[in-house]
């Protein structure tokens, strides 16, 4: 879990705001971790940021182990990609060994291909699908299939044509504080996907999970040495 957090103090009292949502692992030594932008953005313009005069702002990564949970301080940014909703955070060199990586895979997968997409949800589910995870909330790797691919115009893609595979709509539709989740290919285990949101499709397909394929990922880097680009 990414929360991106906000505390301001004026003549009225303390106010805070934090606005939570989901992330990933990429590398073997738990440098970098994937994350959605949308998130930081909503921090970023809130009003408590032009008010009070004494405002502390933070991000932080909130994983599970033996206690409960650990909260670790976001030590950069190390890339983003606002037009794909994609951000690289790097958590302090001493809490890296604490996580676990994804593989991730470049390739896009075919229409119709099942995937399992990692989705969070206030802990009120009683399904024997949903486990506890962090705090007050339970997850589960919903199973699903990949519906589609757009471009940035809308415009339906395919994977293994010249089409610019943007955005790619998928199924289950994603519960709230899911984003930057990963979508991970159920044959492979690779991810092939992060969870963004949700949107209308058209009239009768209805609504979506949405999201952008794993290979955009690799646009935050300089290959070959896979440094974060500013």
């Amino acid at each position: 879990m990414v929360a991106h957090c906000i505390e301001t103090t004026d003549a009225t009292g303390t106010k805070c705001k934090v606005v939570t949502c989901s992330g990933f692992v990429i590398d073997s030594e738990g440098g970098l971790i994937v994350t959605c932008a949308h998130t930081l953005e909503q921090i970023r313009h809130s009003t408590l940021l032009d008010t009070g005069s004494q405002t502390v702002s933070g991000s932080f990564i909130i994983s599970r182990s033996k206690d409960g949970f650990s909260i670790h301080p976001v030590e950069a940014i190390k890339s983003c990609l606002p037009r794909s909703d994609l951000l690289l955070l790097s958590p302090p060199t001493a809490s890296r060994r604490s996580f676990k990586s994804l593989p991730v895979s470049p390739y896009p997968l075919e229409s119709g291909r099942t995937v399992r997409a990692h989705l969070i949800t206030e802990i009120t589910k009683s399904s024997s699908d949903w486990e506890p995870w962090i705090g007050g909330t339970a997850k589960t790797w919903a199973r699903g299939m990949i519906k589609g691919y757009r471009d940035f115009a809308g415009r339906e893609s395919e994977p293994g044509t010249y089409d610019a595979l943007n955005h790619m709509l998928f199924a289950p539709i994603p519960t709230p504080g899911s984003s930057g989740g990963p979508i991970v290919d159920e044959e492979s285990g690779a991810v092939v996907g992060v969870i963004l949101g949700s949107r209308m499709d058209n009239r009768v397909e209805g609504v979506r999970g949405w999201g952008v394929p794993a290979e955009v990922i690799f646009e935050m880097f300089s290959l070959p040495g896979l440094e974060g680009k500013q």
